[in-house]
């Protein structure tokens, strides 16, 4: 068998653009190292599916983040583009990529989250101090600010409201912060993050070299439980697909949900890479994994819509007595209902 062509795709528009360049990066690197690939790293801003398609590769391994490149927008272009990719599809994508839907979906399955409000310009905010203030749709801290009074409260918001259309302003929860990494629906050992900042921001993610992080952190075995049983619903519930990341914070009421990422950086810094060594699973080793992955479901989907076609050839040949009954599209699961509820629901907790 020759070697799989993959488009490392990186860069992108958003904020996160730097962290994305290093992501895809090592991403290449790691799948050049795993051998049996032949890998081509792509630059891109936002490009059309028309400039998509002339791009070389039989797999695409998209390592964007934020709104265009990890929530949504991207994966249309992909889908589109018909070749197998590895993350999430676009409906998932854009349900993680906004923290309130995220939130309103773990809120939903009875999963514990801090109190939030969009914050719309103009309008007061009824949240009791401290709060968090922050982008609905950025990641890796992208634009956080805690405020612990109406003076901090205000000045966040006149100068992020410059900056981004969307914000939302959510209960500050202080305590111990977790995050879990999920591979192909497997969850990866648990890591706690211990910054010397006041919480851990774009500059302990990226820059300082103090933060530490703890693998299989003590934790009781009813907070263990209560993570490990919010990290796979929300993921299941949500859509998402291959790898992710979710997050909380641990007080002494239990484990709140703060956000998932559909896309986690892939970084020497990233969460993803080390959950999975711990696991004794290679960064080579889980990239190879994520884009074989990617292939055995398109050819999945192949043999499916020829079953598909052959049970309708059949039905059209030997129609039945209940052939009248009104056909559904279940091509994303069950969770057009969830989105229903969302729309019904509001935006605020």
């Amino acid at each position: 068998m020759s070697d799989v062509s993959v488009l490392v795709l990186m860069g992108g528009p958003d904020a996160e653009r730097e962290i994305s360049l290093k992501s895809g990066a090592m991403i290449a690197a790691a799948l050049r190292e795993a051998g049996g690939f032949i890998v081509h790293e792509q630059i891109i801003d936002k490009p059309t599916s028309t400039e998509l398609r002339a791009l070389p590769g039989d797999v695409i391994f998209p390592v964007l983040h934020g709104p265009f490149g990890e929530g949504g927008p991207l994966q249309e272009i992909m889908e589109a583009d018909g070749r197998p990719y590895v993350g999430s599809r676009p409906r998932a994508s854009r349900i993680a990529m906004d923290k309130v839907s995220s939130k309103l979906f773990a809120r939903t399955a009875g999963i514990r989250t801090p109190p939030a409000r969009i914050l719309i310009a103009g309008e007061p905010c009824d949240l009791e101090f401290p709060v968090i203030v922050k982008p609905v749709d950025d990641g890796s801290s992208v634009g956080v600010r805690r405020c612990f009074d109406a003076a901090q409260f205000a000045a966040a918001r006149a100068e992020l409201e410059t900056k981004h259309s969307k914000l939302m302003a959510e209960k500050l929860i202080v305590g111990r912060e977790i995050t879990v990494g999920i591979l192909e629906r497997d969850l990866l050992p648990m890591i706690e993050v211990v910054t010397s900042q006041e919480f851990y921001d774009f500059s302990a993610k990226y820059e300082r070299s103090d933060t530490q992080y703890i693998l299989d952190p003590v934790l009781s075995p009813e907070i263990q439980a209560e993570i490990t049983h919010a990290s796979r619903t929300i993921y299941e519930r949500i859509g998402c697909r291959d790898v992710a990341r979710v997050d909380f914070m641990v007080d002494e009421a239990g484990a709140w949900f703060l956000e998932i990422n559909s896309m986690p950086g892939m970084t020497d810094h990233s969460l993803v890479p080390k959950a999975a060594a711990h696991a004794g699973i290679s960064f080579p080793k889980m990239c190879a994994r994520l884009v074989e992955k990617s292939i055995a479901r398109m050819k999945g989907n192949h043999r499916m819509a020829r079953n598909a076609a052959a049970a309708t050839s059949a039905v059209v040949a030997e129609p039945t007595s209940d052939s009248s009954a009104p056909s559904q599209d279940t091509s994303e699961g069950t969770t057009a209902t969830m989105t229903q509820t969302q729309e019904e629901s509001g935006a605020q907790d």
